[in-house]
Formats: structure tokens, sequence, C-alpha cells
């Protein structure tokens, strides 16, 4: 039996050692060192959703909780959490050390694993903040309802929870993996909060769309923003070979009581005083003394 020859064999061969070969390859091909697992976007929406079924039992996840069950169905998604968040934090602690032994990995999964625990140690704290913004947009909401209305409706409390889970990931030390579950609720929600970002409590978002909270970001407790409105950066200082600068605070400071309303741009590493008021659709990269009110003249 004879077998005709493929028309563009020589192409695709060329083609096949481009991809596998050279500096292309080695920047944009990551190649397992073992059996370690990989950041997996459908393990980081399982631990989204039993972080906000642990968080908010009944709104989130299974809807026949009830005062006999609630006990046994947190201690089941407790489970599943600690494992499903090991796996992912091993994935991100072996990515970012790329070189290492066995032994290194095997260091590597105790530490996932501690950290995991130290996760869920802290999820009653972050159930308590997610409270107090819970309060706060219904608070500051003449349209809500109910307080129920809030959770289950309100695109800025899934935003903001999957913030302060990310948060407390990042603080323990998880590389990568935190970024993700932000990025999830960005595609969620169109709220884009960098999990490096400092959030104090009852933190509102109305309506929410187009929001972007930069990684050096500090805001204080009481704040509320609109839509489209963004906490950014200026400008960016670069090195001798004309690369950004990494880790340098760039991005606003924004005290406590304040109120930005839509479309505004606040940049650069400037202070937004207590009890402030900035207008809509307004540029901002100046100081805001306490209780000044920034607003647009005609």
């Amino acid at each position: 039996m004879s077998y005709n020859t493929y028309r563009h064999e020589d192409e695709l061969k060329a083609t096949i050692q481009t991809l596998t070969h050279g500096t292309a390859a080695r920047r944009m091909c990551h190649l397992h060192l073992g059996s370690e697992p990989l950041p997996n976007w459908e393990m980081i929406g399982d631990i989204i959703t039993l972080c906000r079924s642990l968080i908010f039992p009944g709104f989130f996840g299974n809807d026949d909780v009830n005062a006999f069950s609630l006990e046994y169905r947190i201690g089941i998604e407790c489970e599943q959490l600690k494992s499903a968040l090991e796996n992912q934090i091993l994935a991100g602690l072996c990515i970012e050390q790329k070189s290492r032994t066995e032994a290194e990995t095997i260091s590597l999964q105790n530490r996932a694993e501690d950290i995991a625990q130290q996760f869920i140690n802290r999820l009653p704290d972050i159930r308590q903040v997610m409270h107090t913004d819970v309060e706060a947009m219904y608070d500051g909401d003449p349209a809500a309802v109910s307080h129920e209305e809030v959770i289950y409706c309100y695109p800025a409390i899934r935003a903001i929870l999957n913030y302060r889970v990310a948060h407390e990931l990042l603080l323990l030390g998880v590389p990568i993996i935190p970024r993700m579950i932000t990025e999830a609720a960005h595609c969620e929600t169109g709220i884009d909060i960098h999990p490096a970002a400092t959030i104090g409590e009852r933190f509102a978002i109305d309506h929410g769309t187009g929001v972007v909270i930069g990684a050096t970001a500090i805001i204080g407790r009481n704040v509320k923003i609109y839509q489209g409105v963004t906490l950014g950066a200026k400008s960016f200082d670069c090195d001798a070979d004309g690369n950004p600068v990494k880790g340098v605070p760039r991005h606003p400071i924004v005290g406590d009581n304040v109120i930005i309303y839509s479309n505004s741009s606040i940049l650069g590493r400037i202070r937004i005083g207590d009890n402030a008021v900035i207008g809509g659709n307004m540029w901002v990269t100046s100081d805001v003394p306490d209780g000044e009110m920034i607003v647009q003249h005609h």
C-alpha cells in the first residue's frame, strides 16, 4: 500500500521547529518538572463558588441550607475548599519557583497545605468585613429593597468578595492565583480590582461597570464609588533599559468617608482627604484636602 506525501509536510515541520525552539518558546511555554498541577480556571471557579457559599450560606452554592444542615454543609464545603486551594496554591508556588529539586517540591506541597489552612482560618474575618460591605451598599442605595437583594443581585458584592478572598491569599504569599480570582470577577462583573490593593470596611460600589482599582491603591473606611471610576497610575518610572519599574507606589490613597462619582479618574500617588467628594467625569492628579468637594464648573 502506498501513501501520498502530505502536500505541506515541509511547511508543517518548519512551523513545528519554530514553535518548539528559540527564545519565544522558552518565554511562552511552561514545561512541567514533575507531576505538579497547573493553575486551572475551572478549579479557580470552584474555589470562588465555595468561598461565596461559605461566606453567604444559602445565597450561593446549596439552596437547601437550614438550621439543621448548616454545620454539616459548612464542614463539607470547608473540606472541599481546602483540597481545591491546596492544589491551586501549589500550582502557583511551582510556577513561581521554576527550578527546584524533588525535595523542594515536597516542601512546596507542605507549604500549600499550611497556607490553605491559614486561609480557612480567616474565613470568619472575611465574612465579617463582607457584612459591612453589604450594609454599606444597602444603606447607600435608596433602590435597595433588602440586604438579601444586595447579596443576590449586586455585581459589586461578587467582585468585592473575590477581591477580599484574593487579597488574603496574596497576604499569605500565594502567587498568580489571587490575580486569577480577581480577573474572574472582572470577567463576570466588569469590575477590575487588583488583589494587592488595600480596601477598608464598608466599601460600596454602585452599579460598578468599568471600575478599575490599581495594585498599590489604598482605600479607607466607608468609601463609595460609582461606575467607571479609575484609581490608576499617572505615569510609570522606567529603568535604564526603558522597562517600567515594578513595585513602586503609584496609585491613589483615598481617605475615610469619601464619595467618588461616575467616570472620574483619580491618578497617581495622590491623597484624597477624609470626607471629600469627587464629582462625575473629573480628572484628578493632585491632592484633595479633607472635606473638599471637587466638581466641574460651567
